[in-house]
């Protein structure tokens, strides 16, 4: 398409010597990023020992860096496009490693919950810059789905490296050191990146419009705060109202884009049908995955009695598929064609959740590999594909907010997936039948249950925690069977959306 052989604004077509040595630069921005986002978990006890903060002040911690990305990724991407992506990517990066050290310092819940905000501020400028970058340095099609091959596979090894990372550092260390590994990372990063990394923007992009900023911030933190509301404590009158705030910031959001000369998001891109149906596949494909992402390490460790560590090495062969995959998928997706790929992949994950509905309390390690290691290939070939896909659908000036689309999307199927299926795990969950005495915090999840173990006689303690335990994988079981429907339904609307859809071919 035209569109994509649009010379760069600061870039020639003339290859990079060396733009895999600045590829490394971008990949480096990635695995933070993915690392961060798991080592939290393992350290939330430990940060709850620590600071003691409240049932609330908990739940902030965990979600606000997820509330603030999701609400900026598509600002900072337009602002990228205006500015400079690299100039972005490193303001942001440096910005990443000073906050880390303020969220491994911090001594009140308050200041971690703000932290943890900042943090997300600067995670919000990462992962947009660094697509869009790949799209300006990469002009050969065939090079640019490798690059986005090796960008998918770092971003899949970082979820897997993150809880075997996080999982030795705690049990060596104090839970502020999972955030301290982020510095000299960063510090590499910004070293090299302003020596490989070229800068690229739009030509004549207009103002950075400040309303649909407010706008976009406010209606994605709505939706998102709402759904994981809702999952919490049912409908309530603050889940509803939030959520018709954010329907409407959101409503006026797109309003206000398809009448600005330059919009922060350019609404043209959703009638390319390969563009809308890439992101749409992304968004349900993390919706289907969520139960069994959200809940694994917990089933791993509570139920199964693994350490950290060994928990987290448990995870390695969905991160092992996802890389493998991740580097075949742009030949495979040439020599097949987009939508067999996508269609493979997304089925390969409905079929190893279906298995995963059988797994019991006891169930065997190679079972469980084997599900994992197809749930990673599946992944691999199908976000690999789609990402190439939605790069290749935009203009090269344009690329910092489709990547910021995309990165959306991702943020919002996990938000509402965590909530769909979280919920579903949650209301099987708290029907277990204890023994007598046992405390209402045992039927709000399966760590509260071993925490109240801990108050009780050793008979009862064990009656209880074997039947939380089973409880539990029941309602695990139910979610994946919903993941594995979600999952098998997006393969085949993956099929009509991406018809017809094609890699562009060096030439």
């Amino acid at each position: 398409m035209t569109s994509t052989l649009r010379p760069a604004t600061t870039t020639g077509a003339v290859k990079r010597p060396d733009r895999w040595l600045a590829l490394s630069v971008l990949v480096l921005a990635v695995l933070l990023v993915a690392v961060d986002a798991t080592v939290l978990g393992l350290a939330t006890p430990y940060i709850s020992e620590d600071l003691e903060p409240s049932g609330t002040q908990l739940l902030w911690i965990g979600d606000v860096y997820s509330f603030v990305i999701a609400g900026l990724l598509v600002s900072m991407g337009s602002l990228g496009d205006r500015i400079g992506r690299k100039r972005i990517l490193l303001m942001g990066a440096t910005a990443f490693g000073l906050i880390s050290v303020l969220n491994a310092y911090a001594t009140t819940p308050e200041t971690m919950i703000a932290a943890r905000a900042l943090l997300g501020v600067a995670g919000a400028t990462l992962m947009p810059a660094t697509l869009a970058l790949i799209r300006n340095l990469f002009h050969d099609p065939r090079e640019r789905s490798l690059a986005v091959g090796i960008w998918g596979a770092t971003a899949s090894a970082g979820t897997a490296v993150g809880p075997i990372v996080g999982g030795f550092l705690l049990e060596h260390f104090w839970w502020g050191s999972v955030f301290l590994i982020n510095l000299p990372v960063m510090v590499v990063l910004v070293v090299v990146g302003i020596r490989t990394l070229p800068e690229s923007r739009t030509a004549n992009p207009g103002p950075w419009d400040l309303p649909s900023v407010l706008l976009s911030l406010v209606g994605m933190i709505g939706i998102v705060y709402a759904v994981k509301e809702a999952a919490t404590h049912g409908f309530t009158g603050i889940s509803l109202g939030t959520g018709l705030l954010g329907a409407a910031a959101l409503y006026g959001f797109v309003r206000r884009q398809l009448t600005l000369p330059a919009p922060l998001l350019d609404m043209r891109l959703f009638r390319n049908r390969g563009f809308s149906g890439a992101v749409l596949a992304d968004l349900l494909t993390i919706l289907g995955l969520s139960g069994l992402v959200f809940f694994l390490s917990q089933y791993l460790q509570l139920v199964q009695g693994r350490r950290p560590f060994e928990a987290g090495l448990a995870e390695l062969p969905a991160a092992v598929g996802a890389v493998v995959a991740g580097l075949l998928a742009g030949r495979a997706a040439r020599r097949l064609s987009v939508r067999a790929v996508v269609f493979g992949g997304l089925a390969a994950i409905g079929l190893a959740l279906a298995a995963l509905t059988t797994i019991g309390r006891s169930t065997g390690y190679p079972v469980l590999g084997a599900a994992l290691l197809l749930v990673g290939v599946g992944a691999g070939f199908s976000f690999t594909v789609t990402a190439d896909v939605i790069l290749g659908s935009v203009p090269k000036d344009q690329a910092g907010a489709a990547s910021a689309v995309s990165e959306t999307a991702y943020e919002l199927g996990a938000a509402l997936g965590i909530a769909v299926l979280g919920s579903i795990v949650t209301g099987v969950y708290r029907g277990f039948a204890g023994p007598a005495g046992t405390p209402e915090a045992a039927h709000e999840s399966l760590g509260g249950a071993v925490e109240a173990a801990g108050h009780m006689s050793p008979a009862a303690a064990e009656e209880m925690l074997s039947s939380a335990r089973e409880a539990f994988v029941d309602g695990l079981a139910v979610a994946t069977g919903a993941g594995a429907a979600v999952l098998l339904a997006t393969a085949v609307a993956a099929w009509f959306l991406l018809r017809g859809q094609h890699l562009e071919d060096a030439g």
